[in-house]
């Protein structure tokens, strides 16, 4: 008899053990907004981020891969990875090393170990709502719960999903969850960074946090619940009369592959004209060419073979389009050099992580890898972030 009260002493001390782990299982949800500058909340007025702000954390800045894409950063971010490991160089591109054209949902264009792939394989269930690569079996891992990529959803409804997925039972309930929404940038780009329309649209996100983080305090589970609101990148105001066209200086002939939309484009030469298009690319005003494997190795941009013979980058709020006849707009743009500040974006924290009233220096934007994995006890896979750089906005 007192065998089996010891044993059932130790049986029931080993289930409450692991009830109390249960219980104490941190969550992290992020929101990326996307194209929001890191400041715009100076520009318009925020006083959800600004309470988040004074009652959390925020960066003086986080800083993007280059480019200064939506896709590469966004990849970057989950991964931990620059764009030259994980592959994403573009939002679209020809893959040279697969043969073809880059699909979102094909798990082949992949590199790197997403973190809801990070957490999956350590039994920590994950939620995306459309966060780029969901929708791939990465590492053969998807999301417990993702979706198809849908910009006609409103935001309120997206909110709605997040909530609900916090609201069911906890064997079902995934403690990390992504998601997005494609404002500010698109308003952005179609007015510039500094329109009336672009401060309308900032304030109306400004609101939908506030009435996010109201709901997510409502929840008996909200004193675990970790909140993170960034961006992948900035903009910068661009003019008709700051305009190269590439019509203009090369020939269409002289290469088998062109990728790239403003102000970035990649070229894979054909060999006989391989001298010939460096030298007139390096001339071309206004502008920066490199080989490949000439980048400035703090751009990350070198090594992978998707990034074509050449590399063309516009100056800071200078455009580059194919001819006068396909220029687009007036209006903002991103892609340019990660050193230059207008590309920088937020990174407001919130939850018990997290230190009150601080504020963080500048941190790349693939430091955020190491810093979930820490935060949810994971083991991470290998990337090039730094926990160091963001370490100092956690509790100790």
């Amino acid at each position: 008899m007192i065998l089996v009260g010891i044993v059932l002493v130790i049986l029931n001390i080993g289930f409450l053990f692991a009830q109390t782990n249960t219980e104490e299982k941190p969550y992290v949800v992020i929101l990326s907004m996307d194209g929001f500058r890191w400041d715009y909340p100076e520009k318009a007025n925020t006083p959800n981020l600004d309470l988040i702000a004074t009652d959390g954390v925020r960066a003086e800045a986080f800083i993007p891969s280059f480019p200064t894409k939506t896709f590469s950063n966004h990849y970057g971010m989950v991964t931990g990875l620059y764009t030259e490991s994980h592959g994403i160089v573009l939002n679209k591109f020809y893959a040279n090393d697969l043969g073809k054209k880059y699909k979102i949902t094909s798990s082949e264009f992949y590199s790197g170990e997403p973190l809801w792939a990070t957490a999956e394989k350590q039994n920590v269930k994950s939620a995306s709502y459309f966060w780029l690569g969901s929708e791939a079996p990465i590492e053969k891992a998807l999301p417990t719960y993702y979706l198809e990529y849908n910009e006609a959803v409103p935001f309120e409804n997206r909110i709605d999903s997040v909530i609900s997925w916090l609201q069911l039972p906890e064997n079902e309930r995934p403690h990390l969850i992504l998601w997005y929404m494609h404002e500010p940038d698109a308003m952005g780009n179609k007015y510039g960074p500094n329109s009336k329309e672009l401060i309308t649209t900032v304030e109306y996100l400004d609101k939908l946090v506030g009435d996010f983080y109201h709901r997510i305090q409502q929840l008996p589970i909200a004193e675990k619940i970790n909140l993170i609101f960034l961006s992948d990148h900035g903009m910068s105001e661009i003019h008709n009369d700051s305009a190269i066209y590439l019509n203009e200086y090369i020939k269409d002939e002289w290469f088998d592959q062109i990728d790239g939309t403003n102000p970035i484009f990649l070229f894979d030469a054909k060999n006989e004209y391989f001298d010939t298009a460096f030298t007139v690319l390096k001339e071309i005003p206004h502008t920066k060419a490199w080989k490949r494997e000439e980048v400035p190795p703090r751009m990350h941009f070198s090594n992978n073979v998707r990034i074509k013979d050449f590399v063309l980058l516009a100056d800071s709020s200078w455009s580059i389009w194919p001819s006068r006849e396909k220029q687009v707009f007036e209006g903002g743009a991103h892609g340019y050099d990660n050193t230059n500040t207008d590309m920088h974006a937020i990174f407001y924290a919130i939850g018990p992580a997290f230190k009150v009233g601080y504020v963080n220096p500048p941190i790349n934007n693939v430091d955020l890898y190491p810093l979930v994995c820490k935060i949810l006890n994971l083991i991470p896979s290998n990337n090039q972030g730094s926990l160091e750089n963001v370490i100092p906005m956690l509790k100790k």
